[in-house]
């Protein structure tokens, strides 16, 4: 088994954030569930992805909803449809929403490997469903 070097030192750990390869960044990116998703299937959150339903709880656009429409590993945003901005150039662009400013409302459920996986996570919390 590999040991992962850890800090407690704040820039150490940006710094690792920030560094992170695109496959850890998506584990990275994980948002709560609704109260309601969270006694259906028992985990309190899971990675966000594209053709889930969010609730915006932050910023201007708290309390909105929306399905995601693209996950930026890289920036670590999430493009939610509909939430949008027009540029003085009179294009409409959708607004980047940091991840931690969401909540999962409805999940898609279309993956077999996410179905498991939950399934998995469920079984671990304690949870039956």
């Amino acid at each position: 088994m590999v040991q992962h070097a850890t800090s407690k030192k704040p820039t150490k750990q940006r710094k690792m954030l920030f560094a992170s390869p695109l496959h850890r960044r998506g584990r990275v990116m994980g948002v709560h569930l609704s109260r309601s998703l969270r006694e259906k299937h028992g985990p309190r959150s899971l990675n966000v992805r594209r053709g889930d339903t969010v609730r915006i709880m932050r910023g201007d656009a708290r309390g909105l909803e929306g399905k995601i429409s693209k996950v930026n590993r890289k920036k670590y945003r999430v493009y939610v449809e509909g939430i949008t901005r027009t540029k003085q150039s009179g294009d409409t662009v959708l607004i980047p929403i940091h991840y931690s400013n969401l909540e999962l409302v409805k999940l898609d459920l279309g993956d077999p490997r996410r179905k498991a996986k939950l399934k998995r996570i469920s079984g671990a919390s304690g949870e039956s469903s």
